[in-house]
């Protein structure tokens, strides 16, 4: 998008990115994590909608479903139990229109965003709080 910036009928016919856009980025970054960390991830489903369900926005009282830009839902790998064989696999939801409303706000690129949010929500999976996270991106700031 470099390129568009210098040239503004360059935007013309620009179109918002799709559903699979923010997969084909998503999936970039994935792959560009270390082997170990997908060696982890194995299982972990990752899923890209406009928004997240209604029944998400109830249950984490959100005002809005522009207030959710990822989610991770299913059980830590530190408290997996393999005495239970029927568990769902964890997924990752990431959520197109309140990324893009994020990326429209802030002067971060959409790359840096999904990069992120995938792995905000990776450190979900890898049972990490959300107060752990935020204490390791301090400690490397």
């Amino acid at each position: 998008m470099e390129g568009r910036s210098r040239n503004p009928l360059a935007w013309h016919t620009a179109t918002a990115p799709s559903l699979a856009d923010i997969e084909a980025i998503a999936a970039d970054v994935y792959a560009r994590l270390p082997q170990r960390f997908r060696a982890l991830c194995a299982d972990l489903v990752i899923r890209v909608e406009d928004f997240p369900a209604d029944e998400v926005v109830d249950s984490m009282q959100l005002e809005s479903a522009f207030d959710l830009l990822g989610l991770f839902q299913g059980i830590g790998l530190p408290f997996r139990s393999d005495a239970d064989p029927g568990q769902m696999p964890n997924m990752i939801w990431l959520y197109r229109r309140p990324i893009l409303d994020y990326w429209a706000e802030h002067e971060e690129t959409l790359g840096a965003i999904v990069t992120h949010v995938l792995v905000h929500e990776i450190g979900h999976h890898f049972g990490l709080s959300d107060a752990d996270m935020a204490a390791i991106e301090n400690a490397a700031d």
